[in-house]
């Protein structure tokens, strides 16, 4: 299976692992790249030596390509990105900031840079800024999201019209069908998150995968838009959230509700009422705990069949 994506990650199957929060340790991006996909590390829940660390474990674990994904409103940004290059990882996932400001830095340096965005605008600026590749992410994706609502269905053949670089779709991903679904629309690979939470090999706490294979249609949703949009499955705190909505909060409010770690109480640690449980729309589709390379191997014998049987239409 060669195409734009493959040939630009040096990888058997157009997929990449998303790099997630509190999810996306060494042991789930090297697993990964094992399966013949791009594992990526999640450097967002990551302090810079805990990330340096999670880089070298992850360099003995495989010896296929890997990356890391860095949302840019973090602190530490600077260290982060030396601590890249000082390991020698040759593909790096922006998010959440301007691709403008490190994109160049990180090409001079031999790294491959990819770009996350939820809308054309932002598709556009992505490659104004001459990142690699991007990201399209739809409104149904797991964890922040953007503030247009545009849903996957939509996002890509939008995005696609007017991109003249790699199109990755992310968002509502998690199966062989979807996948193909994706690439007919125009897509060249996919970015597949939610699924890949609810793997053995992912650093969630137990609790949290065991929610996400329980959780059904219609009980997540996006909220926080004030703050950085999130979607959540709905727990104690969500409802206390919607609680104070209806108060009319100030944003200042809502920041004293949100608090500190939130997602890392919900995700890593497995406080189910407390905690920000973060997934996308298609965990209602995801029923059981598997290993990456289960995952993987169904996905893509799912994407064949579902061609053949296309094809054959």
């Amino acid at each position: 299976m060669t195409n734009k994506i493959t040939s630009l990650f040096n990888i058997q199957y157009p997929i990449i692992q998303a790099g997630m929060i509190w999810n996306s340790g060494w042991r789930l991006a090297s697993a990964a790249s094992n399966s013949g996909i791009l594992g990526l590390i999640g450097a967002g829940s990551m302090y810079p030596e805990v990330l340096r660390e999670h880089i070298q474990k992850c360099k003995k674990a495989t010896d296929k390509p890997f990356g890391v994904n860095v949302p840019m409103l973090y602190p530490n940004i600077e260290e982060i990105m030396n601590i890249i290059v000082e390991e020698d990882v040759k593909i790096v996932f922006t998010s959440a900031g301007n691709p403008k400001t490190w994109t160049t830095w990180l090409q001079e340096r031999g790294i491959t840079v990819v770009h996350v965005v939820s809308s054309v605008k932002f598709a556009l600026k992505a490659q104004e800024a001459g990142v690699n590749a991007v990201v399209a992410e739809g409104f149904e994706a797991g964890g922040h999201n953007g503030r247009e609502e545009t849903t996957t269905l939509t996002l890509i053949p939008m995005v696609k019209e007017q991109l003249q670089i790699p199109l990755i779709a992310a968002g509502g991903i998690a199966t062989g069908k979807s996948m193909l679904a994706a690439m007919v629309l125009g897509a060249d690979g996919v970015q597949i998150g939610s699924r890949f939470v609810a793997s053995h090999e992912s650093s969630a706490h137990i609790n949290f995968k065991n929610t996400v294979v329980n959780t059904k249609e219609g009980e997540t949703q996006l909220t926080l838009k004030e703050l950085a949009p999130v979607r959540l499955i709905k727990n104690k705190f969500f409802n206390d959230v919607e609680a104070l909505y209806k108060e009319c909060p100030t944003k200042e409010e809502l920041i004293a509700l949100l608090g500190r770690a939130r997602s890392k109480r919900g995700m890593f640690e497995g406080d189910l009422d407390e905690g920000e449980l973060e997934i996308g729309q298609i965990a209602g589709l995801i029923h059981e705990i598997k290993s990456v390379q289960d995952i993987v191997s169904e996905i893509v014998a799912e994407f064949k069949a579902s061609k053949q049987h296309v094809s054959a239409l």
